[in-house]
């Protein structure tokens, strides 16, 4: 948004944020998570995919797609946005309340390495979570597909060449721009523990250099513009 856009609705947000839950509370939020955060287009597509028995990813859902959820058997939602003051935040909050759905909030970033604190915590969640889980960041193309690769690797041992295919253009990844460091991080697991095998675990809390990895990685200018100026991605 522009520095004068920005500022009005800044304004406008901070007339309801902290209200007390009530129906025009809820109508502000759709506003705000349907046309600022992008919600109308989330209703067209949900880019969800199975990611084992139980296990699922998504985009942010909305109310309505939360109710499905529940009815659906869905016990945990992991929620990669982390705590915001968008209007789909507190929707999804009210929503998954009274689903009787679990709400995990962790943030990550999609431009920069993950600390080593988050990996842990991921696994934490992946081991304890009830299932059905769903995975979902805001378009379920970054950080869900990156979140997913990582299940893969930590609870079903698979290969990282296996987990990359959740960072897929086909899941409206973009591998070229800043969020591509995702998947450059899993490729140097794989190369500095090809001739000694090491669990991925272990790598990060051993080897993992999140600072020099980011230093490293370069991305290309007209990916990044697409990604962030085009689909706006968060």
């Amino acid at each position: 948004m522009s520095g004068p856009r920005k500022s009005w609705h800044r304004r406008w947000k901070d007339g309801w944020i902290g209200a007390p839950d009530s129906p025009a509370r809820r109508r502000s939020a759709s506003i705000d998570s349907l046309v600022f955060d992008h919600g109308a287009l989330r209703r067209v597509w949900a880019n969800m995919h199975r990611i084992d028995d139980g296990v699922w990813r998504s985009n942010q859902p909305d109310p309505a797609r939360i109710r499905r959820l529940a009815a659906d058997g869905f016990r945990t939602i992991l929620n990669l946005r982390g705590e915001t003051e968008w209007g789909s935040y507190l929707l999804e909050r009210a929503a998954c309340a009274d689903a009787g759905i679990a709400l995990i909030d962790l943030k990550l970033t999609s431009r920069k390495p993950p600390f080593v604190e988050e990996i842990v915590a991921l696994n934490e969640v992946f081991a304890n979570a009830e299932r059905k889980l769903l995975i979902h960041c805001k378009s379920g193309a970054d950080r869900a597909a990156f979140a997913s690769a990582l299940y893969l690797i930590l609870r079903r041992n698979a290969s990282v060449e296996t987990a990359l295919e959740q960072l897929s253009w086909r899941r409206l990844h973009v591998a070229g721009a800043q969020t591509g460091i995702m998947a450059f991080m899993l490729r140097r697991y794989a190369a500095e523990t090809a001739n000694a095998p090491m669990p991925f675990l272990d790598w990060v809390k051993t080897r993992y250099d999140r600072d020099a990895l980011r230093a490293e990685y370069a991305s290309g200018a007209k990916a990044d513009f697409f990604v962030d100026k085009v689909l706006r991605r968060e």
